[in-house]
Order: C-alpha cells, then structure tokens, then sequence
C-alpha cells in the first residue's frame, strides 16, 4: 500500500472516471513540484493494470495488494503493459533507459526527453497488451519533452491506440504543447499542509530531530519532495541563525560574514540552496506577526530578498555576497535598533 497525503479530490476523481462510462485516455497531473503527483500516477498505473488482470473494481480507493501481480510486476520495473519516460541519466544511451531502481542517487540526468525515446514505444504499440486489458504510459516532467518528442507523442494522443491510458506528470503544464494540454484532462494537484508534510517527512526521517523537521516544513512550504532535497543540512541551525539576526541585527556584520562563510564553496552548494528558499519564507513569517510601519518595513525586505534569491543562481551571483545580502534583509527586521542597513 503506497501512502498519498493531501490529495484526495484528484484521487476521487480518477477512481470515479475509472469505473465509469468510459475512461479517457490522457491524463495531466498538475501542480507544484514535489506533492505527489509521480507517486500517484504510478499508483494509478499500478491499480489500472491491476483491474485489467482481475482485481475486483470494489477494492477500496486505488489501492493495490502487494502479493498481486500487477504490483510485483511493476515493482520490478518488469510489467510488459507498463512503460515510463523520464529524463535519463546522462551516461544512459540506450533508449528505454535503466529502470529507476538502478539509477544512482546523484547521477547527472538529461536536460530533456528524447524523440528517440518516445519512438521506442512503437513497436509496443504494434501489439494487442498482453497481460492486462489496458497498456499505461506514464511521462514524469513531461513539461522536458524536446519539440520533436513531444509532436511524436501528440500524434499518439490523437490516434490512442486501443486500451492505452497516458499519465503525464508536469510541474509547469504552461511548457506543454497547446495540442497536448487540450487532449488532456486535468488533475490538479495543491500544497500540502503543514501536519500532511510532517507525516511524509517523519516516514522518510524517522530519526529527524523535531527542530529539523520544522525547519524542513517551512522550507518545503507545501511540498515534502523539496523538503527532503535539503534533509541532513542542518536547516535547524539556519533557522537559529536567521531568528538571531532577526532578533539582535548585525551592527558589525559578524552573523553576516559568518553566515557568508559558511555557506560558500562547492561542499556547501546544497545548503545555500536551502537557504534561497528559506530567507524570503522566513521574512513572510516576520511579517505575519506585524502591523503598521514595522510590517510595512518588513514587506519590504520580503521583496527585496524575494526577488534576489530568485536569479541567484539563474544568473550565477556570487555567494558570499548573496549570502551577506540577504542575511542583512533579516537582520534589517531587527527593532532594537542595532541592524546593520541592507
């Protein structure tokens, strides 16, 4: 049983196309990265050939017994009426390419999808499925899709061949093809709240201190996957240094130029990342708890470091000063009147 938080409408939905007059062939789950949406088409393959080899339609939500074959099939990367494109490894030239469970974990991957890739599906669409009533074709960041790719797979969207179900999973549907997008319907997918984060995040961490998992919550801001880019980088301890600066300023720039330093080089890439996120996060929070001037003052750090930790590194700026920047943005909130100016 795979657990999906936070998004029953879109589920509901499905379920009940699924089992009613007639399924449409093309699907586009939709929405911010990181909420779901690929663990939920798979879960829909899964259950999709699962009935089409047998299971009792009755069987509660889109759930799937791990003993039955569909499920072992697909676990295995193996089922013969399953297919999946992603972005590849790069280092991968076989067109299929490796199934994901053979991936490394920091392997590079291709920038796109290949028009080679979705060619390859051809000749599996030149016979009848041959386990289950139904063929599924699922496409993760569908929104990569090459130009040429994504024509050859409209041309399969207008002529599906028979028993056919395509499940694209896009984070910014707007990159997709017109012609693609109105051959689709539409899954919406939302943000979770904060208490659906905290429960995928304590699965996936189950040794995560309470200070980091709160620091990860706020820093995913409704999306476990990105929450989890940035375990084990100690976002507990940026908190504290934010809400120091926040609290006392940086007359003599000290937290600043720590914070710089600690933050700079190849090795800490990963945790000045999480960072971007989470200054102009962190501001919203102050200023939540404001009125009058002092939220209009703290607004306007919002913006400032809002629009700076966007083409951060969009425009390759160097660290250490994005970093000093922006940790003056904070340490600007500061009503003590000891802040350094931003």
């Amino acid at each position: 049983m795979t657990l999906i938080y936070g998004q029953d409408a879109p589920i509901a939905a499905f379920r009940a196309a699924m089992h009613g007059a007639r399924l449409h062939h093309a699907w586009l789950l939709t929405g911010p990265e990181g909420v779901g949406k690929f663990t939920t088409a798979m879960q829909f393959a899964r259950r999709l050939l699962a009935e089409g080899m047998g299971l009792d339609p009755t069987t509660a939500g889109v759930d799937v017994p791990v003993q039955h074959a569909a499920a072992k099939l697909l676990d295995a990367w193996s089922h013969p009426d399953f297919a999946l494109l992603d972005r590849l490894p790069k280092d991968d030239k076989v067109a299929t390419g490796k199934p994901r469970a053979e991936w490394d974990a920091d392997e590079e991957r291709a920038r796109s999808i290949k028009t080679d890739q979705v060619r390859a599906l051809n000749p599996l669409f030149a016979t009848a499925p041959s386990m289950s009533s139904r063929r599924v074709v699922v496409i993760d960041e569908a929104e990569t899709l090459e130009v040429s790719a994504a024509n050859a797979l409209l041309k399969r969207l207008e002529e599906p061949p028979a028993g056919t179900i395509f499940l694209l999973v896009a984070h910014s549907a707007g990159r997709l093809l017109p012609t693609i997008r109105s051959r689709c319907r539409v899954l919406r997918f939302s943000a979770l709240e904060d208490a659906d984060v905290r429960a995928v995040l304590r699965g996936a961490l189950p040794d995560a201190s309470s200070a980091e998992l709160e620091a990860l919550i706020a820093v995913g801001q409704g999306s476990p996957g990105r929450a989890l880019r940035f375990a084990g980088l100690d976002l507990a301890g940026l908190d504290a240094a934010l809400q120091d600066l926040a609290r006392q300023g940086d007359a003599q720039n000290v937290r600043r130029l720590a914070l710089a330093q600690q933050l700079s080089g190849k090795a800490a890439q990963a945790r000045y990342e999480a960072f971007l996120q989470r200054v102009p996060s962190f501001i919203a929070s102050v200023a939540r708890q404001r009125s009058g001037d002092a939220l209009k003052q703290a607004l306007d750090q919002w913006e400032k470091a809002r629009n700076l930790a966007a083409i951060a590194v969009p425009t390759s700026l160097e660290v250490q000063n994005t970093v000093f920047t922006l940790a003056g943005h904070v340490a600007a909130l500061a009503q003590n009147g000891t802040s350094a100016k931003a």
